[in-house]
């Protein structure tokens, strides 16, 4: 059964990581502030990571100029004076805000970088156009990070499905880092998916690509370089897919017709051409929180067609319904079973 994860936005946790930053550059912490600093700490390992970079930052401004520096106190000057919350509380975190604005402005400067992560619900799918103009569409269940710099693009698919439509700048490779594969790009159009052993599809409708299959490795946190050793690379024009699942990492011709079928998700759709029901329900429960079972071996291979609507699964058993000899029922904790009809 598909997994929802949320996840506490980034700003949300830069903004706290400001606020003490600021607190520990105007003075030493009380015992209890420090206190509570180290449980904020331990909380999620992405406090220590936002500390560490903003910290790394706010440094980097006191070896500004001086007419730099003067702005980064007037700055704060300004916010304590805009305080709409009175008392010392209200004054902090407008001076936190500031420190955001100016750590944002002095990142790019100093180490010309975005950082973000993304995600999806299940049964979501999201457009994202990042700094350098490339284009992200995140499929259902999805959680991917992007670290764009001067001189490289990373992407870290931690889970699920991405388009890419990649802007063109050849002095900025583009690479998406999933499970066993890196992904190379300059100015193409494809798509990964990431699947639960870790094995990644990659299929191309535009461009060129280069797909080097490693050793699986735990994967680098954004901003750290990769260092996993090449056992394959293979180049994928439009038209082609690759699957690290197979063991020589084959590049196999696509259809139009099946690449339409592959990234229909991208338009709300999914479409089945003669699939087993049983590899048609594997794909719509990507789409759902309910788990689905078919409960004869007969009936789980029973060919579906048809396209159909990922944000309406119960459009989905209708039609099964209509078409197949199944029933469709539902037990009392929300299991959906597909029967054969009696």
């Amino acid at each position: 059964m598909s997994e929802v994860v949320k996840l506490r936005p980034r700003s949300e946790i830069d903004e706290e990581a400001a606020a003490w930053i600021w607190r520990m550059d105007s003075g030493v912490l009380s015992a209890a502030q420090q206190q509570s600093y180290e449980t904020w700490l331990r909380q999620d390992q992405r406090h220590r990571r936002a500390i560490e970079e903003l910290s790394r930052v706010w440094q980097a401004l006191d070896g500004l100029a001086e007419a730099k520096r003067g702005e980064k106190i007037a700055t704060f000057t300004d916010a304590a004076k805009r305080a709409s919350v009175p008392g010392r509380r209200g004054w902090l975190f407008a001076a936190a805000a500031s420190i955001m604005v100016v750590l944002a402005v002095a990142a790019w400067l100093q180490r010309g970088s975005e950082i973000q992560t993304l995600s999806t619900a299940v049964g979501q799918q999201r457009n994202v156009t990042l700094a350098d103009g490339s284009i992200v569409t995140l499929n259902t269940n999805t959680i991917l990070e992007t670290d764009l710099s001067r001189r490289v693009r990373q992407i870290y698919l931690r889970k699920g499905e991405a388009h890419f439509q990649v802007a063109h700048d050849r002095s900025r490779p583009f690479l998406v880092h999933a499970g066993d594969a890196l992904v190379r790009a300059v100015g193409t159009a494809f798509e990964v998916r990431l699947r639960s052993d870790q094995h990644v599809d990659v299929v191309v409708n535009e461009g060129r690509v280069e797909v080097q299959a490693a050793p699986l490795a735990p994967q680098a946190a954004p901003g750290t370089p990769s260092r996993a050793a090449s056992v394959a690379v293979r180049a994928l024009s439009a038209g082609e897919q690759l699957s690290t699942a197979t063991s020589d990492y084959a590049v196999t011709p696509v259809s139009a017709t099946q690449l339409s079928s592959e990234l229909a998700w991208r338009e709300g759709a999914i479409i089945f051409d003669g699939r087993p029901l049983s590899q048609a329900i594997a794909e719509i429960e990507r789409y759902t929180d309910a788990r689905i079972i078919v409960s004869d071996p007969r009936t789980a291979a029973l060919p579906v067609g048809g396209r159909f609507r990922t944000d309406d699964v119960q459009g989905f058993f209708d039609a099964l319904q209509a078409a197949l000899p199944v029933t469709i029922r539902r037990s009392a904790d929300g299991v959906v079973y597909v029967d054969p009809r009696l």
